[in-house]
């Protein structure tokens, strides 16, 4: 996969994790799904769906499905199944060719880096140690850590606060909408990672 990169030098890169570092989206749609079959949910969530609500946290995902529905699936219980699931498929991940030997480089070179996901820490963790990318993130930004998730620019400023870098002159790297609008909003430079045509 090949990486257009804004013609300048930023101080800071912010990467997500999901479909960005990590090809981890079709395994995340498999776990979504096992995880609505265990709890009953009366919905089917169409492939597309979950594509389009990239980057938002999971029990935000589920009680927005719940109101469509009008359904009371308990959105810790499908999280925490979609967890277990994922962890003990984990594995088989890869990183997005591209963006993981970017962040090797980066890394490398001592540039300022960090990752901020909408996947809570202990899914995140798993998928980095699987591909070989924990080692080179010491700030790793979830929504447990700030008040509102993306599209919200709240994790994309965290991890700028973190990383001692203005907004201005960080470099975010998404594939999904909501956070290019999380970084949009956060008033910073973005990439998109278009993942999904890696295909599974």
């Amino acid at each position: 996969m090949t990486i257009d990169l804004p013609d300048r030098e930023f101080a800071g890169y912010i990467f997500d994790c999901d479909g960005t570092l990590v090809h981890s989206m079709p395994l995340h749609y498999k776990a979504w799904t096992a995880s609505f079959v265990h709890n009953k949910a009366p919905w089917v969530w169409e492939e597309d769906e979950f594509y389009a609500a990239a980057g938002v946290p999971d029990r935000v995902t589920v009680t927005k499905l719940n109101e469509r529905y009008d359904a009371a699936i308990c959105p810790d219980a499908v999280h925490e199944y979609k967890a277990e699931w994922y962890a003990e498929h984990v594995g088989k991940l890869k990183p997005v060719p591209g963006v993981g030997e970017l962040a090797h480089k980066l890394h490398a070179e001592g540039r300022k880096i960090s990752v901020a996901s909408g996947s809570d820490l202990s899914l995140v963790e798993p998928s980095l140690e699987a591909t070989g990318l924990r080692d080179l993130f010491d700030i790793i930004i979830t929504p447990a850590l700030v008040e509102h998730g993306k599209p919200a620019p709240d994790m994309f400023l965290l991890a700028a606060e973190k990383m001692g870098v203005p907004p201005e002159d960080c470099l975010v790297f998404e594939d999904g909408q909501a956070g290019i609008d999380a970084a949009n909003a956060a008033g910073m430079a973005s990439v998109f990672v278009d993942s999904r045509s890696l295909g599974v």
